[in-house]
């Protein structure tokens, strides 16, 4: 396959970015996107030219690392796929591809397509976790939990904090992700006792962070590459409306 790549270069958060357009042969349809790119930056070097900074690691689409906006569309055109996931087969021989960063406010960009995601770390930091004595674990069934909740916590787990949901979001809402984190936990037993805590934590963080609101456009779900359901918005916004009114008796817990 030959490609015309447009992509964008910034050096730094503070340097103003621009598009760099790159002519590319002989790229195997059975590459990944990823390593299409790989191929792009080995050619640069070659040529005495910079690589193309790009964020990647498991390559498994695990870890959530591989931030690229594909023509238009976070993780590209294919769904419930990963950018390290989605195979140049999908292209066009000739075709011409703008690969961009996430684009918010709360995502500053790094380098090139590289951006700042520690928003998300400083969201489950403020309560994404369960307060436990430390020792030996508990045994898995020593609290039984019925299977509908079991199936509602999984499905908010499989979220891995790529950043998606806020890149597609015209509010870059922070939403999917809160909820799916703050879901995990709520909805089990072992998470219910700082239930209210989270969630006005979470909840306060996502805002102080300048993410914009959900008004339920719902590109969230759309790019989302594990499929998370606004059902976790929605819980969210449940959990929130009893917390704040606890906390403004007294009672959160």
């Amino acid at each position: 396959m030959n490609l015309k790549l447009k992509v964008w270069r910034q050096p730094s958060q503070e340097a103003a970015g621009k598009f760099e357009i790159y002519d590319i042969e002989s790229v195997s349809e059975d590459s990944s996107f990823l390593e299409m790119l790989d191929i792009l930056n080995e050619r640069l070097l070659e040529k005495g030219e910079g690589p193309v900074h790009f964020d990647h690691d498991c390559r498994e689409g695990i870890c959530g690392m591989c931030s690229l906006t594909i023509d238009g569309i976070p993780h590209g055109p294919e769904r419930a796929t990963t950018a390290c996931q989605l195979h140049m087969r999908h292209f066009k021989d000739g075709d011409t591809i703008t690969i961009e960063p996430w684009r918010a406010k709360p995502f500053p960009v790094v380098k090139d397509l590289v951006v700042d995601r520690t928003a998300f770390e400083r969201i489950i930091q403020s309560g994404g976790y369960v307060s436990v004595n430390t020792g030996a674990a508990p045994d898995g069934n020593a609290i039984p939990i019925p299977k509908k909740d079991a199936d509602f916590a999984m499905d908010a787990a499989a979220c891995i904090g790529c950043g998606a949901c806020v890149a597609a979001c015209p509010n870059a809402s922070a939403m999917l992700f809160t909820s799916a984190k703050a879901s995990q936990l709520n909805t089990l037993p072992q998470g219910r006792p700082e239930k209210d805590r989270r969630t006005l934590a979470m909840v306060s963080t996502m805002d102080a962070e300048g993410f914009g609101n959900c008004t339920n456009y719902g590109e969230c779900e759309a790019v989302c590459p594990k499929e998370i359901k606004l059902d976790m918005i929605a819980k969210l916004n449940r959990d929130f409306a009893v917390a704040s009114v606890k906390n403004l008796f007294g009672k959160a817990g």
